[in-house]
């Protein structure tokens, strides 16, 4: 039988972000699938195995929980060469998606065929076992709507097989995937987990434990905003949205190939244009540096004022709110045009978060935080019922 190992998995519409074991693995890899009809070409065996997995992921997946089964996908930067790459549409749910479930897999799967977990999932020749208890989560509106139960009921009880094709140091490997136990939290009381608490689930923040708080998470598909009083997310109040940042960065990736001609790989390129440290909404035409400012702010400017109008909306339905914190991918890409917009107009009290690696991986660690928290307390119970052994 094999040992259950963590896994606390963010399937962002950007990336997804993932948490295994005693926090000693982390992964975060591009949300992106394009279906491959037949094998690529392998380039000298030799060849292939000096290369980094992550930069070849050629999979076959098969598993009773995808619409289309047994088919071969390129995943995450080996997807973007494809002519037919696909990254999740707006308006799509993410625990209807087959893309959703592809991502989480393939990801489960490249810490499973890791060297160092050889001693955790039984190997038998090219096949491994692996076994995972599972912390992820979905947007406030699925879970608001019962999806989250249908989404679990796909996942446990099944065996999912993942089968390396072409992919570097793996070719050939295939993981059957089996989960203990999965946990699906909705999205906004994960932020709020995370705000307060540490990894063993003691409070870090007292200031923040009694306040009426907002957390407006801004994601790739929705925006979920989550009302916090007494310590608790008030469900009725919590509402979540159609609206995230992917329509706006697909439409600045085709202005910039339209005027430009430049031809940008993914909405990931377009999110490090506009949020890296240098040479912000720069890129380069022709070998020259050259500025996209005029199209980045015209769009994202648009949308941080749909996004303002969110907060102003819920603000005036909890008028005691005292701070919203401002989360995720989408509030970093949309941060400056935010807070200008505040400055000039209602002047509340928000909050975002200057690291960035804090605010995108806030979601996978409370995942972590709540499922470790669910497997101490289990083991726990499970201690106290069994006989103690003469």
């Amino acid at each position: 039988m094999s040992k259950t190992r963590i896994a606390a998995v963010d399937v962002g519409n950007d990336s997804i972000k993932a948490i295994f074991g005693e926090l000693e693995y982390e992964l975060n890899i591009p949300n992106i699938v394009a279906r491959d009809t037949e094998d690529r070409p392998v380039i000298g065996i030799e060849e292939l195995n000096n290369k980094n997995p992550l930069d070849g992921i050629h999979i076959k997946v098969h598993s009773p929980a995808l619409k289309e089964n047994n088919a071969i996908y390129r995943i995450s930067h080996l997807a973007t060469k494809s002519n037919n790459a696909t990254e999740l549409d707006p308006g799509s749910s993410k625990s209807e998606e087959d893309q959703t479930l592809v991502m989480l897999f393939a990801t489960l799967a490249l810490d499973a065929v890791r060297a160092e977990n050889a001693n955790v999932f039984p190997r038998s020749k090219n096949v491994i076992d692996a076994n995972y208890t599972l912390g992820t989560g979905l947007p406030l509106r699925e879970v608001k709507e019962g999806k989250d139960v249908g989404y679990r009921s796909k996942l446990v009880g099944s065996v999912h097989q993942v089968e390396f094709l072409v992919t570097p140091k793996y070719q050939g490997l295939k993981v059957n995937i089996k989960f203990n136990e999965v946990k699906v939290y909705p999205e906004g009381f994960a932020a709020y987990i995370n705000l307060v608490m540490d990894n063993n689930l003691k409070i870090i923040n007292k200031d923040l434990i009694d306040k009426r708080i907002l957390i407006q998470d801004i994601g790739g598909l929705s925006t979920d905003i989550a009302v916090i009083k007494n310590r608790n997310v008030d469900d009725d109040k919590a509402q979540g949205f159609n609206l995230g940042v992917s329509e706006s960065l697909e439409a600045v990736r085709e202005e910039i190939r339209t005027k430009h001609g430049v031809e940008l790989d993914s909405r990931r390129d377009v999110v490090e244009i506009i949020t890296r440290k240098n040479d912000r909404n720069h890129i380069m035409v022709k070998g020259s540096r050259t500025s996209v400012h005029d199209i980045t702010d015209r769009i994202l400017l648009e949308l941080a004022k749909k996004q303002y109008r969110l907060l102003r909306n819920v603000w005036q339905k909890n008028s005691q709110t005292e701070i919203c914190y401002f989360v995720g991918g989408g509030s970093n890409v949309l941060k400056e045009y935010i807070k200008a917009l505040n400055n000039s107009l209602d002047g509340y009290n928000i909050e975002f978060f200057e690291d960035e690696k804090e605010s995108i991986w806030m979601m996978a660690n409370a995942y972590y935080k709540l499922i470790t928290d669910f497997v101490r307390k289990t083991e726990k119970q499970k201690a106290v019922q069994e006989p103690v052994k003469n």
